[in-house]
């Protein structure tokens, strides 16, 4: 190549990472600017600090690329346990720093008192069936709700259909559950371990789980053949450009939860998505007369909005926001035009996410990571319900080449 040529590719290379940059910020500045407005207006502050944590969750999805069913789809078919260690590393930050905010607020857990808030949910045979096909769902769509949401932010051709799809699965779930309330969730027992073990037996004993799943895996950390991508030693690039290890977004993500809970409430993703349908599906006539028991429990809550800003919605809008800053940072904002095939596998797989986030009362950050930090059963159920629908689906889907 000329010389001139040479320095012309240079220049533009420079001019177009000056231009990603410039947006970046400029997005970031316009998340901080409309935190600042929303906390000087009278009892603002929830939301400004809903959408800061939001932001905060984007950014680091973006930049570790934290994923519920990339990071064990990458153990199954790859053998690489890397990914699956940092939402091990998650839950335990959030396990411990629960453990000192619940036993702050509530000193005695033994009553009958339920920490405010928290993502405890009923264990029941609806539970197992709502984590299987939410794990379905993961795989047919090839993400989790949190993970579609930060890839709408990198421009992801299946994100959108798989949120719409979701909505579409919210309106299904509120149809039929009538008939798996009565059929099951009703008499379903709401268990909170503190209750029945004390804060320290609980949380020794999710710690002495999670380090269970940890240790085959760390067995096999010598056998992973490829390094953690890294850009080098400079600290910018290595924040704003390389990705991090999984292992450094699950210890944040575990940190922001519990900031989160401490400020605003328990991390969660669906409940915009899920009041918006239910109020959608309200207006047309879609939804029974009356949804049993449905507003009585703990979860991510649908109920119909009335207010155009919500502390959900402006969480999941500074994820999405956050996540298209820190791709763009790092070149990672990478648009494709939609294809038929992302359009049929994210409607599909976002029906059944969408069944699955409102029959379990939440998706894999609501009722997984928020339930299980705060020491709920029903975190745990859903959990291995959810991994095992996705193991399941997975391989049905290599057998019957519609999956890679």
């Amino acid at each position: 190549m000329p010389l001139r040529w040479e320095r012309h590719l240079v220049a533009w290379t420079w001019r177009a990472a000056c231009l990603r940059w410039g947006l970046s910020l400029a997005v970031v500045l316009g998340l901080a600017g409309a935190a600042w407005r929303l906390s000087s207006e009278p009892g603002g502050s929830r939301l400004a600090l809903s959408l800061t944590f939001g932001a905060l969750f984007g950014f680091v999805l973006q930049r570790s690329r934290f994923c519920f069913y990339c990071q064990w789809r990458d153990l199954l078919i790859h053998g690489d346990p890397r990914g699956m260690l940092g939402i091990l590393a998650a839950l335990a930050a959030g396990l411990a720093g629960y453990a000192v905010v619940l036993g702050a607020w509530m000193p005695d857990p033994s009553g009958a008192r339920l920490p405010p808030d928290a993502h405890i949910g009923p264990v029941g045979p609806v539970l197992v069936l709502a984590g299987v096909a939410f794990g379905a769902g993961m795989a047919v769509s090839g993400s989790c709700i949190s993970a579609h949401l930060y890839r709408l932010g990198e421009g992801s051709s299946t994100a959108p259909f798989a949120l719409l799809g979701t909505a579409l699965g919210f309106v299904l779930g509120f149809a039929n559950w009538n008939t798996l309330y009565f059929g099951g969730v009703s008499d379903a027992p709401v268990v909170w371990l503190p209750r029945h073990l004390g804060y320290a037996g609980s949380l020794t004993l999710g710690l002495a789980l999670l380090a269970g799943l940890a240790w085959p895996l760390l067995r096999r950390l010598p056998e992973t053949r490829t390094g953690e991508p890294g850009p080098g030693g400079d600290p910018l690039r290595a924040i704003f450009s390389g990705r991090w290890p999984v292992w450094l977004g699950g210890l944040a993500v575990g940190a922001i939860g519990t900031m989160a809970y401490l400020r605003t409430g328990p991390l969660g993703v669906t409940a915009e998505i899920g009041g918006r349908a239910r109020q959608a599906a309200a207006a047309s006539g879609l939804l029974p007369a009356r949804l049993e028991g449905l507003d009585t429990f703990r979860g991510c809550a649908t109920a119909v909005r009335d207010a155009v800003l919500t502390p959900n919605g402006l969480f999941v809008a500074g994820l999405v926001f956050a996540a298209f800053a820190a791709a763009l940072a790092a070149g990672q904002f990478r648009p494709e035009r939609p294809r038929l095939g992302h359009a049929v596998r994210g409607l599909l797989g976002g029906l059944l996410l969408g069944w699955g986030a409102m029959t379990g009362l939440g998706c894999s950050v609501g009722t997984l990571l928020s339930g299980i930090m705060a020491g709920a059963l029903s975190g745990w159920v859903f959990g291995f319900a959810m991994f095992a629908g996705a193991a399941a689906t997975l391989w049905l889907g290599r057998r019957a080449g519609l999956l890679a």
